[in-house]
């Protein structure tokens, strides 16, 4: 399977320089290739191919030399982006969606090298990238032998490598133990066995320090050197929220990944539910990056991950009863088995029932006596 390895680095300021003008060049070759699609499909009613604006660039490093600081294949890299740009926004038309017509990269929008296999390779400690050279990298974890492309991204002023690489599956030992998980806003989890993981609510705790970062950013002077300073502290603010909320749910995906071989969850419409009135706690809570954690530790470690209907899982009773309830009402009382836990709680059972109860050639019995 195909994982992401992430690195700090630490370029000394002849390398800043020269990973930002190869960003500078970077940028204004997406743009100028952009321009060319658009002229061609005004001109024509046809675009032009990845391919055929591929065949140009030997021509355009030989009329603007200063490209020729960037490798061909990193320019290469630079239309297979744009080429998804607009492949995406054909698809989203064909879906009827919201078409988002590719756009022209700003000075702050494009903050990417991608550097393919042979023009980078880690030695000594250090990356090394073509035309730059020797970066200082804090290499935490060894890093797999089958290394495919590298991602060199500049994050509010820091750099980061990430290195995709081919790696092989660790099943871990089984366990014989299975859980489902019930997400909510109240808390960020309850698991089927009553275990309550709390909503930390990073965002929240975090929203009287960012405004006042953005009210720095409002009394400054557009265009001016301290308010950009402003706006990389307002970013680095955001960035503070976001690795908090990624740290946790990390730790906590590979908690549950270690406990269980079987985890069940709710199929959300998180997008959906993004997009009405508790909109700002859903997105703080950030489900759906939990669940694309859980689902490729589960398939790196063995282990099995079910997404299960969600509707009426409030509503129900592991006894197949119905229990109406309105959002108000946090408690779950069965009046056919006299059954009464929390809402959440019972949420989760029904998720891990539904789950097991979708599994082929297994003996569910035996599963429910393990969770017990």
């Amino acid at each position: 399977m195909m994982r992401t390895y992430k690195y700090r680095l630490y370029p000394n300021r002849r390398q800043q320089a020269l990973l930002d003008s190869q960003l500078t060049l970077c940028r204004e070759f997406y743009n100028a290739a952009l321009q060319e699609r658009i002229e061609s499909y005004k001109t024509t009613g046809k675009g032009v191919s990845r391919y055929d604006q591929q065949r140009q660039i030997k021509e355009i490093r030989q009329i603007r030399p200063e490209f020729q600081d960037l490798y061909f294949a990193v320019m290469t890299q630079v239309l297979i982006r744009l080429d998804k740009a607009f492949k995406a926004f054909f698809r989203r038309i064909r879906h009827g969606e919201k078409p988002g017509f590719p756009r022209f990269k700003g000075r702050n929008r494009f903050n990417s090298l991608v550097f393919d296999k042979g023009v980078y390779r880690m030695e000594g400690g250090r990356l090394i990238l073509g035309k730059v050279g020797g970066v200082k990298v804090n290499l935490h974890r060894l890093l797999p032998a089958d290394c495919k492309t590298c991602v060199v991204k500049k994050v509010c002023g820091v750099w980061y490598a990430s290195i995709v690489c081919e790696v092989p599956t660790q099943p871990l030992p089984i366990i014989n133990k299975a859980v489902g998980i019930d997400v909510g806003l109240e808390n960020f989890a309850v698991l089927s066995d009553g275990t309550e993981v709390s909503n930390p609510r990073f965002y929240k705790k975090a929203q009287k320090h960012q405004r006042m970062c953005q009210r720095r950013v409002a009394r400054r002077i557009k265009g001016s050197h301290r308010r950009r300073k402003a706006v990389l502290l307002l970013a680095k603010a955001g960035e503070h929220v976001r690795n908090q909320r990624r740290d946790f749910q990390h730790k906590l995906s590979h908690s549950l990944i270690a406990k269980y071989d079987t985890i069940a969850v709710e199929d959300l419409n998180v997008k959906g539910l993004a997009g009405g009135m508790l909109a700002k706690s859903v997105h703080d809570v950030g489900w759906a990056a939990f669940i694309s954690m859980l689902t490729y530790k589960a398939e790196s470690a063995g282990r099995r991950l079910i997404a299960v209907l969600a509707s009426g899982t409030s509503q129900t009773c592991v006894c197949g009863a119905s229990v109406p309830k309105q959002l108000s009402d946090r408690m779950h009382v069965c009046p056919q088995c006299g059954i009464s836990i929390t809402r959440d709680h019972m949420s989760a059972k029904v998720i891990l029932q539904r789950a097991l109860n979708t599994l082929s050639g297994e003996n569910v019995d035996e599963v429910m006596s393990c969770v017990a």
